[in-house]
C-alpha cells in the first residue's frame, strides 16, 4: 500500500492550540468484519491489534482525573475487542457519555446477536456508518451484502427504541463520499436520508453526520494509485474556510491508540504524528494523568485541510451548517 505520509508533512495550515479536554476517542483495535475502501485505519478481519484491559483501566482513571464527558469508541469494529462490554459498563457507571462507532453489519455477525440489546441496556449512543441509502453504492464502497446487513442492524436498533424523536437512545448515521469529493450540504443530505430510508425501508434515525474522506491510509493509497492525490489536496485547500478552525475536534479531544499512545486526533494517530508540544517520541496516556494539556500546540499537517474544507468535517459531522433552513423538497444528491 502506497503511503501519503511524506506528502502531508510540509504544510501551511495555521497553528492551533488545545482547549479544555472533553472527549477521549479510543481506538480499541484494527480488527473488523469489513474492509471498506474509504477506511483511513485500513481495518480488516485479518488485523489482530487490540487494546488491553490494562490500557482501558488507564482510560477510565484519566477520564475521572480530567473530568472527561465523553468516551468515543472506535476501531476497526470496536465491539470485536473482547473487553468492549466491560469497558462500556464501567464507563457508564462513571456517568460518561459513551459513543460506539458501529458499522451496523457487526450486529448480525455470529457471536454478536445480543450486541444491540447490550448497547440499548447501557444507553450507548451509536454513530453508524452508512455511506448511502442505495444498496449499489454502499456495497461498492463497503463490500457485497453490507447494505442488507446494515439494514438488518438498523431494524434491530429501531425495534429497541433507537432513532426516535425523543432521543432517549440516540442513533446517528455517518456519510462519506464515494471518492475524492467533498460531502454535500449536511442539512439537505440528512433530509434526503430520512425521507428515503423511511419510504424505502421504514428506518428512522436522529442525525446524519457528513464527513470528508482523509487522504491517508487505504483511501490515500487509492488516490496515489489513481494519480488523484494532488488534485484532491487542491480541492481541500481551495475549499478551506478559516472560520472552521475554531470548531475542529482536536481542540477538545485526545485520540488514544490500541497501545495506549496519545495523539491529537485519530488521523494523526494513523499517520504516527506524535502529540503536539512533546518531543519526537511516543507519549502514553499514563504519562499524562496529572498534566493539564490546555493551551498546548496541536500537531498539524496537510491533511488538516480535510477538517476545514467546505462545511468542515469532524467525528460529529459538519462544523458549520451551510444553510439554517432547509427546503421541503430535497434533490437527491447520491
Amino acid at each position: 500500500m502506497r503511503d501519503t505520509f511524506p506528502l502531508l508533512l510540509q504544510t501551511d495550515f495555521p497553528a492551533i492550540q488545545r482547549r479544555k479536554l472533553e472527549t477521549l476517542q479510543a481506538n480499541l483495535g484494527y480488527r473488523c468484519n469489513q474492509s471498506c475502501l474509504h477506511c483511513h485505519v485500513a481495518a480488516s478481519p485479518k488485523r489482530t491489534e487490540e487494546m488491553s484491559w490494562q490500557t482501558m483501566e488507564t482510560l477510565l482513571v484519566f477520564a475521572a482525573k480530567h473530568d472527561i464527558q465523553t468516551l468515543d469508541l472506535t476501531g476497526g469494529a470496536p465491539e470485536m475487542n473482547p473487553h468492549f462490554r466491560r469497558l462500556v459498563v464501567a464507563a457508564r457507571a462513571m456517568g460518561l457519555r459513551v459513543i460506539d462507532r458501529c458499522n451496523l453489519s457487526i450486529l448480525s455477525q455470529p457471536g454478536y446477536e445480543d450486541l444491540a440489546e447490550f448497547l440499548a441496556e447501557n444507553a450507548v449512543e451509536i454513530s453508524a456508518s452508512l455511506p448511502c441509502y442505495l444498496e449499489e453504492n454502499v456495497d461498492k464502497q463497503r463490500g457485497d451484502g453490507v447494505f442488507q446487513a446494515s439494514l438488518s442492524g438498523l431494524r434491530q436498533l429501531n425495534a429497541l427504541g433507537y432513532g426516535q424523536p425523543e432521543k432517549t437512545r440516540i442513533l446517528n448515521l455517518v456519510y462519506n463520499p464515494l471518492g475524492p469529493s467533498l460531502p454535500p450540504d449536511q442539512i439537505k443530505l440528512e433530509l434526503a436520508y430520512k425521507e428515503q430510508l423511511a419510504i424505502r425501508y421504514g428506518i428512522v434515525f436522529n442525525q446524519l453526520f457528513a464527513l470528508a474522506n482523509m487522504p491517508i491510509q487505504r483511501f490515500g493509497s487509492q488516490l496515489l494509485s489513481r494519480n488523484e492525490f494532488h488534485e484532491y489536496m487542491k480541492l481541500l485547500k481551495s475549499a478551506a474556510k478559516p472560520e472552521n478552525i475554531e470548531s475542529v475536534m482536536c481542540k477538545t479531544l485526545l485520540s488514544i491508540s490500541w497501545q495506549g499512545q496519545v495523539f491529537d486526533c485519530d488521523f494523526n494517530q494513523m499517520l504516527g504524528l506524535q502529540l503536539g508540544g512533546e518531543p519526537a517520541r511516543p507519549v502514553f496516556l499514563s504519562d499524562l494523568l496529572d498534566r493539564d494539556l490546555s493551551g498546548r500546540p496541536i500537531r498539524i499537517a496537510d491533511h488538516c485541510y480535510g477538517c476545514t474544507a467546505g462545511q468542515g468535517s469532524s467525528c460529529g459531522g459538519a462544523l458549520a451548517a451551510a444553510e439554517t433552513a432547509a427546503p421541503k423538497q430535497v434533490e437527491l444528491v447520491l
